[in-house]
């Protein structure tokens, strides 16, 4: 390894790929925040507000996988640590809601956009970010395939760690 390079704790002194040691931190409790959103045409939008999507309930389908995510994500993400999740908050809100929230309108007929955002506690010796960003990539797939026949021209944008508490490294919070 270069050592004028910053060493990541995912490998060990010779380069190989190991499971970060967190046996001697201690147990802190973890919160971690992330969000992403959906892009979609107005016509989808409102299909989902309406509840009348072939394949059922949009946002109550994608917040159960959403949360079934978080407790999934070692398995997707090979070094991440198995924890205990001890609580899951996800929230779906479109940004182009009017003030009563009746109805979606769209500015200029552009993209509705539709985001999910999610709340991960746990105490544990490592952070729960990665299951914040896994629980919000979930909930977001879940709206495109359940809405893809109707608009396959969503995107999925802007996912990140916008907060997170607890540990060593302290707390974030994304300006």
């Amino acid at each position: 390894m270069d050592p004028s390079k910053p060493q990541s704790n995912h490998f060990d002194p010779g380069g190989n790929a190991r499971m970060v040691d967190v046996t001697a931190k201690p147990i802190t409790t973890r919160t971690a925040t992330a969000k992403g959103c959906v892009m979609m045409r107005p016509e989808t939008a409102a299909m989902i507000r309406a509840g009348t999507a072939k394949k059922g309930d949009v946002l109550t389908i994608a917040r159960i996988a959403a949360i079934s995510a978080t407790k999934l994500t070692p398995m997707l993400i090979p070094l991440c640590h198995g924890i205990s999740v001890e609580a899951v908050d996800v929230r779906f809100d479109f940004e182009a809601d009017n003030v009563d929230g009746a109805k979606v309108v769209a500015m200029d007929g552009n993209d509705v956009t539709l985001c999910c955002e999610v709340d991960v506690r746990s105490s544990g010796k490592t952070g729960v970010e990665m299951e914040a960003l896994t629980a919000v990539m979930a909930g977001c797939l879940t709206v495109y395939d359940m809405c893809k026949s109707v608009d396959r021209g969503m995107t999925i944008q802007n996912v990140r760690v916008i907060a997170k508490s607890g540990g060593a490294s302290g707390d974030f919070f994304a300006p």
